[in-house]
C-alpha cells in the first residue's frame, strides 16, 4: 500500500472514531439542554468560529449562485437533516438498532453511487459491503443489544442516514472544487438557520442546566467533531471514491466493542466473528 492510500485508511478509520466518541458528548448534551437548540448553538458556535478562521487563511467564497445553493444544501443534508433526525430517533431507539440503521449508510451508498457519482459496484465490492453490514448485525444480535424499536423511531434514524448519504452525493457530484475550508463554514451556518425554525416550535423555550459536563461536551462537537471532524471527512471524500470511504462507518462498533473491553466487559468469540466479518468486508472493498 503506498503512502497516499496509507494516509487516507488512517484517516477515515480516525474520522469514525471520533465520530463514534462523539456519541457520549452529545448525549450529554441534549440531557442538560434542549435537543434542538443544543444542534442550533452547535452550528452557530461551529460556523462563526470557523469562518473567520478560513478567511485567515485564504479562504475564498463560492461565486456562482448553483455554488450559493449546494453549499446551503449540504449543510442543511450533513448536519440538520443528517444530526436533526438521528437526535430525534435516538431518543428512544435502542443502541443496538441505531448502530445497524447507521450503518446502512456505505450500503445506500454503494447502491446508489453507480448512477450518480459513477463509481461502479463490482461484484468483490457488493461482497464487502455485505460482509461488513453482516458483521454489524452479528455483533449486535452477539451482545443482545438489538432491542425492541418502534417504527417511527427507526424512520427518524433512516432518514439521517438519508440525508447523509444525500449530502455525500452532493459533495462529490457538485462541490468538490470550491475551498473547503470556507465550504465548511458556510454550510454550518446553514444548518443553524435550517434547524432553528424547528428550535423554537419544537423545542420552545430554551432549557439550560448549565454544569462543567454540558460545557466540555458543547466544546467536543463543535470544536472536535462539527469544524475537525468534518474538515477530515470531507478531506476524504475529496482524495477517494465515496463508497470507499463510507465502508470505513462499518468500524462503528467495533470502537464501541473495544472501549467497553477497556472498562472490563470482555470480548467473546462470537463477537470475535462479527469484527474479522467487518475487517474482511472493508478490506474487499478496498481492493476492489
Amino acid at each position: 500500500m503506498d503512502r497516499a492510500r496509507w494516509v487516507g485508511t488512517a484517516g477515515a478509520i480516525f474520522y469514525i472514531f471520533l465520530w463514534g466518541a462523539t456519541f457520549v458528548p452529545s448525549k450529554i448534551g441534549v440531557h442538560e439542554m434542549s435537543p434542538m437548540w443544543f444542534l442550533v448553538a452547535r452550528f452557530f458556535a461551529a460556523g462563526f468560529l470557523a469562518l473567520p478562521v478560513a478567511y485567515a487563511l485564504g479562504g475564498r467564497l463560492p461565486r456562482r449562485g448553483r455554488d450559493w445553493i449546494g453549499v446551503v444544501l449540504l449543510g442543511v443534508l450533513a448536519n440538520a437533516v443528517y444530526l436533526g433526525c438521528t437526535y430525534q430517533g435516538l431518543k428512544h431507539l435502542a443502541a443496538g438498532v441505531g448502530s445497524i440503521v447507521s450503518s446502512l449508510n456505505p450500503v445506500l451508498l454503494a447502491l446508489v453511487a453507480p448512477f450518480v457519482l459513477r463509481e461502479p459496484l463490482s461484484w468483490r465490492k457488493a461482497v464487502g459491503m455485505v460482509l461488513g453490514f453482516g458483521g454489524v448485525v452479528w455483533v449486535m444480535i452477539a451482545r443482545g443489544g438489538t432491542g425492541s424499536a418502534e417504527p417511527l423511531d427507526v424512520l427518524w434514524a433512516f432518514l439521517g442516514v438519508m440525508g447523509s448519504v444525500g449530502s455525500t452525493v452532493l459533495f462529490k457530484r457538485f462541490l468538490v472544487d470550491l475551498d473547503l475550508k470556507m465550504t465548511i463554514a458556510l454550510q454550518l451556518l446553514a444548518a443553524g438557520v435550517a434547524v432553528l425554525p424547528f428550535a423554537i416550535f419544537v423545542d420552545g423555550p430554551v432549557h439550560i442546566h448549565w454544569s462543567l459536563p454540558l460545557i466540555t461536551s458543547f466544546a467536543w462537537c463543535v470544536l472536535v467533531m462539527s469544524i475537525g471532524g468534518q474538515i477530515l471527512w470531507f478531506w476524504l471524500l475529496n482524495k477517494g471514491q465515496a463508497s470507499r470511504v463510507s465502508a470505513y462507518f462499518f468500524l462503528s462498533p467495533v470502537f464501541g466493542l473495544l472501549v467497553a473491553a477497556m472498562f472490563g466487559e470482555p470480548l467473546s468469540i462470537r463477537d470475535l466473528g462479527g469484527l474479522i466479518a467487518i475487517a474482511s468486508g472493508i478490506a474487499i472493498v478496498q481492493r476492489s
